[in-house]
C-alpha cells in the first residue's frame, strides 16, 4: 500500500494540530505508525487519500452502526439540512425522536440528547452525583470515557499519545 499523500497530510497536520489530530482517540502513537487520511466511505469500507481500500472495524468509534453513507440516513440528513442545520432553540424533530426512543425503551422516563459521547458521560456523571449526593465517581483505568479532564486521567491519551509538555 502506498501512503504518500497521507504522509504529506500527516506532516501538515502535526504542524497545525496538537499531536496532529483533533482527538486523542485518533492519535496513532499508541499503536504505532502514521494515520491514513480517509477520503470517503460507503457501507463497511473506507478509502484513503491514496486510493487504498480498508474494511472499517472502527465504525467512527461507535455511531456508524448502519455503515457509512447509508441511503436512508443520507436522504434524511439532506431533507433536514434543507430546513436549516442549527437553531439554538427546540425543534419538533427532538420531540419525535424522544417519542421513538421511549417506544423502543418504555422504561425511559426522560431523555437528554447531546452532541458527543463526552457530553453524554458528563451529563451522566452530573445526574449520578445529584441523585446520590456523592462527589466521587468510579471509572475503568486505562479506558476512554470522553474528553473531559477528569475522565482522561490514565486513559492512555496523555503521555502515551502526545509528547509530554
Amino acid at each position: 500500500m502506498k501512503h504518500d499523500y497521507s504522509e504529506k497530510l500527516w506532516q501538515e497536520a502535526v504542524r497545525l494540530l496538537p499531536g496532529g489530530v483533533n482527538s486523542p482517540v485518533r492519535a496513532f502513537r499508541g499503536v504505532g505508525g502514521t494515520p491514513f487520511f480517509t477520503q470517503r466511505a460507503k457501507g463497511s469500507r473506507l478509502w484513503d487519500v491514496d486510493g487504498n481500500e480498508y474494511i472499517d472495524y472502527v465504525g467512527s468509534w461507535g455511531p456508524m452502526i448502519l455503515g457509512h453513507a447509508h441511503s436512508r440516513v443520507v436522504k434524511a440528513v439532506q431533507e433536514a439540512a434543507r430546513d436549516g442545520t442549527s437553531f439554538g432553540t427546540p425543534n419538533p424533530r427532538e420531540i419525535r425522536l424522544a417519542q421513538l426512543v421511549r417506544e423502543a425503551y418504555p422504561s425511559i422516563e426522560k431523555i437528554r440528547f447531546v452532541n458527543s459521547g463526552t457530553e453524554a458521560t458528563m451529563s451522566a456523571i452530573r445526574l449520578a452525583r445529584g441523585f446520590t449526593k456523592r462527589d466521587k465517581i468510579v471509572k475503568f483505568e486505562g479506558c476512554y470515557h470522553g474528553h473531559a479532564d477528569s475522565l482522561l486521567v490514565k486513559a492512555g491519551s496523555g503521555a502515551a499519545t502526545f509528547d509530554v509538555p
